[in-house]
């Protein structure tokens, strides 16, 4: 009899325990740590994005940037900062123990589309956009590392030259004529072609075979052809 309480006592004290022990796995969860990280939001490398929704995955909290791309979220231990904007490739960031800030360089998916829609919703201001794209342009423009478009020229067509200032494809031919390329920038046929930087051409061709006819007696000595970019 006192054999058969002691093992009931023990069964119910044992049921109790593992009681508390499923409370207290159950409740882990909720009493992790939670800490405020602050952060800020640049494209470019330097210019300030506003109005982007940054969220904690674990805590699931969620706020916006302000208009010098900072922002303060309430994240848990080890938690995932997650950012899914428009126009931008999408961030994950982790949460260490550590983690106080971070600062997040968003990239742009540069489209036509993608430029309207982030000055329409007021992600980066006009001008910023506008310099940091030509600048992205030019850094990435081969034709931009040549001093001048002669230089592109003889760069990157053999066996021409420039003397004077003109371009010659077929070589000296003439004593006391003219042996200068004939010269067509976006169409138009132009005397000069001293003006063009070289960030500005889009492409440049040399014609001096056969094909250089369709420009009739004009284009015995070859054709330069250039399209800039100011005829996009």
């Amino acid at each position: 009899m006192i054999n058969g309480l002691k093992k009931r006592k023990m069964k119910t004290h044992l049921n109790i325990s593992g009681f508390i022990v499923v409370l207290v796995l159950m409740a882990a969860p909720l009493t992790g740590q939670t800490r405020v990280v602050h952060g800020s939001l640049t494209a470019f490398g330097e210019y300030p994005v506003e109005n982007i929704e940054v969220r904690s995955k674990k805590g699931k909290a969620a706020t916006l940037s302000d208009s010098l791309g900072h922002f303060a979220l309430v994240c848990m231990e080890e938690d995932v900062i997650q950012i899914r904007p428009k126009t931008f490739k999408k961030v994950n960031k982790k949460v260490t123990p550590g983690t106080d800030s971070v600062t997040i360089n968003l990239e742009f998916i540069n489209t036509p589309r993608n430029r309207e829609v982030a000055v329409g919703y007021g992600y980066v201001k006009e001008r910023d956009l506008t310099a940091a794209i030509s600048q992205l342009e030019q850094e990435n423009n081969e034709f931009c590392h040549y001093k001048d478009i002669f230089d592109v020229i003889v760069g990157r067509f053999a066996g021409v030259t420039v003397e004077n200032g003109q371009v010659i494809i077929r070589g000296r031919q003439t004593f006391y004529g003219s042996d200068e390329a004939l010269y067509v920038v976006d169409g138009m046929v132009v005397n000069s072609i001293n003006w063009i930087p070289p960030c500005d051409i889009k492409t440049i061709n040399i014609i001096k075979d056969g094909s250089a006819a369709t420009y009739g007696s004009r284009g015995a000595n070859g054709v330069v052809i250039i399209e800039t970019k100011r005829a996009e």
